[in-house]
């Protein structure tokens, strides 16, 4: 009997993309190696499977994969589990658009800027701008307010169960709203709040959570 290929996943405990990945393999069921990998304090190292020293990479016996997006992908069609990726065009569509909306506009306000500056750098004793983070707050405002008005009335935007768009957004908004300010400006978004608790609830979501 052939023993089936191990998958490692290559990241940084603290990476919110790696936390997506992490999220998405406990949702398909998939047993999974971690591998321990700073960007910042181990470029060298991160280099050495990201041809732009970055994390997350996942790793399939032969395979290796980077870019969280294609490695959510690949997770979905390669295991076994609930399917992640709907089938309608629209509905695909949507999910590829609230991911590209994640990587494009969510992330650095969001996560970079306001998360960093008032809940990352104050739990390690790091020094805090607040200007930078006062821009975080500020630029995330329209990127709430574009994914309220594409939270649909179901509990995830792909309806009554998650895709791939729920996992790869969830770790960025979570952490936004980790700050106390992020919290305040999710709020008053009634659907995109729901739509967070949802998520947090589920059991991935909490046995992968990093902090």
């Amino acid at each position: 009997m052939t023993t089936p290929p191990r998958v490692t996943l290559h990241g940084y405990q603290h990476s919110i993309y790696s936390w997506a990945v992490r999220l998405a393999l406990s949702e398909k069921g998939v047993d999974w190696d971690w591998a321990e990998v700073d960007p910042f304090a181990e470029p060298e190292r991160a280099a050495r499977r990201h041809p732009f020293a970055k994390v997350p990479v996942l790793v399939h016996g032969a395979f290796s994969v980077f870019e969280t997006v294609a490695i959510l992908q690949y997770v979905d069609e390669a295991f076994d589990g609930p399917a992640l990726q709907p089938t309608e065009p629209q509905a695909r569509a949507r999910m590829r658009q609230v991911q590209a909306i994640a990587d494009a506009y969510a992330y650095w306000p969001m996560v970079r800027l306001l998360y960093a500056q008032r809940v990352f750098r104050p739990r390690h004793g790091e020094e805090v701008d607040r200007a930078i983070a006062r821009d975080g707050l500020s630029q995330s405002r329209p990127v709430l307010d574009a994914l309220e008005a594409l939270t649909g009335e179901g509990p995830y935007f792909g309806g009554e169960t998650p895709t791939l768009a729920d996992l790869h957004l969830a770790p960025i908004v979570a952490a936004f709203a980790e700050a106390p300010e992020g919290g305040a400006l999710l709020a008053g978004r009634r659907r995109l709040k729901a739509w967070l608790a949802a998520m947090q609830a589920r059991p991935a979501f909490v046995a992968t959570r990093p902090w």
